[in-house]
Formats: structure tokens, sequence, C-alpha cells
């Protein structure tokens, strides 16, 4: 995984929040993806903007949480198997 590129949500994937659901999803044509809180905010931060390690140092604040960096890796390491998220070009 390149941490210092910049990461953005796929673009054959919409991630919007449902309120009917209370969470994130990602849409696209053959369905929806619900996304649990985590993956959620994770998702959330790949706006094009953001490194890996902008993410990490983000939520952690957001959360008041350290040592994240390691779960957040595991999440995009099956992110990126999924095409969810892609670097941006």
């Amino acid at each position: 995984m390149h941490k210092e590129k910049l990461l953005v949500v796929n673009n054959h994937f919409q991630l919007q929040f449902e309120k009917a659901q209370d969470c994130f999803v990602l849409l696209y044509p053959e369905g929806m993806v619900q996304l649990n809180q985590s993956a959620g905010e994770i998702m959330n931060q790949c706006d094009g903007t953001k490194s890996f390690n902008q993410i990490v140092e983000t939520l952690e604040k957001k959360f008041e949480m350290s040592d994240l960096s390691k779960d957040i890796e595991a999440f995009f390491n099956e992110a990126f198997e999924r095409k969810w998220v892609q670097y941006v070009d």
C-alpha cells in the first residue's frame, strides 16, 4: 500500500449516508453494500484529498484513539481487493 498517495472512492461506486439505515452505503449498478460504522468513517475520508497517513491521523483525532493504523490498513486491503477505493491519478 502506498501510504502517501491520495485515496478516492472508485468512480464505479457512490458513497452516501442512508438516514433510514443510519449508516454509510456504497451504491453501484448491481446493488448496494451497507458499511459498518468504522468502514463508513474510513470511506468517508476517501475524497481524493487525503493519503492513508492523513486518514489515520484524522480518524485518531476524531475518535480520540491511537494505534488505528493496522486496523485501517486491514480495511484498505479489503477495500482495494473489492475495488471500492483507488489512488488519485
